[in-house]
């Protein structure tokens, strides 16, 4: 056990949870439990949003994927940044005028029936949970590198402790939380990124070309093709990564945190920079790791490379450093998976108990208690399903569950906003075939089935090729949204249209 990072856990635990203190005694009502009262700035908001979407994936996935197979891994980087343009030009402003607490609630601000609401529902607690899997891996394989503890024991640990946060402290506490966490990051990654760049002698074309020779793969190393040797799946992961984020359930909640939508706008242009920012340095992360690891040592400690980043710090740091970076990559799994936890209690309560199965009658203080009975459950069955992913590379799992979002929402909110003759039928169908489909490929995919045996959760020959479902399963969300609209009997509310295009360019409700 490394008893400097251990401190150093307990130490950012206890301040997280001080924080989860305060802000149980600010959470009374739905609207303090869901969206902390819309009572961030666009600041605060910005760094919130940069903790939530600076994941495991981001900071132990993409460390060890560039690390490992080279210009291969950096594709996770470009493809999560410009994923916030289509989240600030396309979804940003319309979502927080038409939404109140969560995704269904935009939807049904043009659809107002129970199915749609509760498909958007099911969708949002599907894709939270799938994303909470990647979190859950890279915690146990990081609590099991430094304290010695089991990955099972490992992944249980941080189920409570998310659990916690979310049960007691909602919104609020998730939100600071993720904002300190956030800072935290950036600050370890920075000190991380100019030892290295150091290393080269401040110079970033002497690390290129010292890199030609660093590792395995030799001057193949900052080429394409080491990892993603088929153009159709590579096309199908950034396909994945661009359009996934804009439907991402924990991500669009956090825009009904803030007042009004120009509030909304100005925390992505925050949140983009930080991220921008924070991006760029996963290649001193990466090539790093590298140089002064080992890909014999990265592989032995995680067999996908998750645990490149720790490494990389007692590498080049000694231990303080890597306890430091351990505890910071500890605090970043426990601010995303409680706002995940969050997302996906808030759909659960707010829409399949609060207005399907109470019609609207819940009190505040009964969609909180079922909101954090659902807490649990869902913690329960991420835990559970992230006990078989053991294995896998986190940032993989995260473009993934990027995939699934495309697929089932993405579709859904464009159309919500600017086609005027979508109907419900075209919502329903569209969620549901979007989730569907992507989940189908996903589990008839490489990932799943391999004849090699441990390298696939199951062994056999995987009937989709393809290792990321994007380049099939988001146009087939989009297919089936119009093909549900067209073939419906049922006609769009031509009025209700008017209304919705006013309100989500505008706020402005009740205009026509």
């Amino acid at each position: 056990m490394n008893t400097l990072a251990f401190i150093l856990f307990l130490i950012i635990v206890g301040f997280t949870l001080v924080i989860t203190y305060f802000a149980s005694r600010r959470t009374k009502t739905t609207a303090d439990f869901y969206t902390a009262d819309s009572s961030l700035t666009g600041w605060q908001n910005g760094w919130a949003i940069a903790g939530d979407y600076m994941s495991a994936a981001s900071f132990l996935g993409i460390a060890g994927m560039v690390a490992l197979a080279g210009f291969d891994g950096f594709f996770y980087s470009i493809g999560f940044l410009v994923a916030y343009l289509v989240v600030l030009y396309i979804v940003a402003e319309p979502l927080r005028n038409l939404g109140k607490y969560t995704l269904a609630d935009m939807i049904a601000a043009r659809f107002n029936e129970k199915k749609v609401r509760g498909v958007a529902a099911l969708n949002t607690i599907s894709i939270s949970t799938f994303y909470m899997i990647a979190q859950l891996v890279g915690a146990g394989a990081l609590i099991k590198l430094l304290l010695g503890i089991d990955y099972l024991y490992s992944v249980i640990i941080v189920g409570i402790l998310m659990t916690v946060y979310v049960v007691f402290g909602g919104m609020t506490a998730t939100s600071w939380v993720q904002i300190v966490k956030a800072v935290l990051l950036m600050a370890g990654t920075f000190i991380i990124s100019v030892i290295v760049l150091a290393k080269f002698d401040f110079s970033v074309m002497e690390m290129f070309r010292q890199m030609k020779t660093a590792t395995p793969l030799a001057g193949d190393f900052l080429n394409p093709g080491n990892k993603f040797k088929d153009p159709l799946d590579t096309l199908s992961l950034n396909l994945a990564l661009v359009l996934g984020t804009a439907g991402l359930p924990h991500i669009l909640i956090r825009f009904f945190t803030v007042k009004d939508a120009i509030t909304a706008r100005k925390s992505v242009v925050y949140a983009t920079w930080i991220i921008g920012i924070f991006y760029i340095m996963t290649i001193f992360l990466g090539f790093g790791a590298a140089a002064f690891v080992g890909y014999d040592k990265i592989i032995a400690s995680n067999a996908a490379g998750n645990m490149a980043a720790p490494l990389l710090a007692e590498a080049i740091g000694g231990d303080f450093l890597f306890a430091f970076v351990s505890a910071v990559a500890f605090a970043t799994i426990l601010a995303v998976v409680a706002g995940l936890v969050l997302s996906a209690a808030s759909a659960f309560a707010h829409d399949f108990y609060g207005h399907i199965i109470r019609k609207g009658q819940a009190t505040d203080k009964e969609q909180v208690v079922a909101a954090r009975w659902a807490s649990i459950g869902v913690s329960i069955l991420s835990i559970i399903l992230a006990l078989f992913a053991q294995n896998m590379n986190v940032a993989f799992l995260v473009s993934l569950a990027f995939a699934v979002a495309a697929s089932a929402n993405l579709p859904i909110i464009i159309f919500t906003v600017f086609w005027k003759r979508f109907n419900t039928a075209g919502a329903v169908t569209g969620m549901l075939v979007g989730l569907i489909s992507s989940l189908l490929l996903v589990f008839l995919s490489p990932n799943v089935w391999s004849p090699v045996e441990n390298e696939a959760i199951f062994v056999g020959e995987p009937l989709f090729p393809l290792a990321n479902p994007g380049i099939v399963s988001i146009p087939i969300g989009f297919i089936a949204a119009i093909a549900g609209t067209l073939l419906s009997s049922k006609k769009a509310d031509a009025k209700k249209y008017d209304e919705i295009v006013v309100t989500a360019n505008t706020g402005i409700k009740d205009s026509i």
